[in-house]
């Protein structure tokens, strides 16, 4: 099993394969945002990578991070990582001080959409 260490909260077994958003919230019990559902739609999922980077990144999240203009070293969109390794990152898009009613609608467990695989 993988281990998740979030900044400030601790570090988690998770099962390999998980998504990392599904990860932070319901393994780490963050108020981690996705506010489109884990779809790569919006950019509130960003984490902070500290370690473990994932070399690879969906098609998916590279547009949008090109788009919403994110160009941060180490940022990246939760919902689309898969938890296959050890990782460490420090949350940047949580509920508190978010001003929104809630994290974010029901995310599928397989990353949406059907990931296309790149290098950064």
């Amino acid at each position: 099993m993988p281990k998740l260490t979030v900044e400030n909260v601790g570090t988690f077994d998770v099962p390999a394969g998980k998504r990392l958003v599904q990860a932070l919230t319901q393994d780490a019990g963050t108020d981690q945002l996705h506010a489109c559902g884990g779809v790569s739609r919006c950019t509130t999922c960003r984490v902070e990578f500290i370690e473990g980077e994932p070399e690879k990144m969906t098609e998916a999240e590279k547009e949008t991070l090109r788009v919403r203009e994110v160009t941060e070293p180490g940022v990246r969109l939760s919902c689309q990582i898969a938890c296959d390794h050890d990782m460490s990152v420090r949350l940047i898009s949580r509920l508190e001080g978010s001003g929104r009613k809630d994290q974010g609608g029901a995310v599928a467990d397989e990353i949406q959409p059907a990931p296309q695989w790149t290098t950064k």
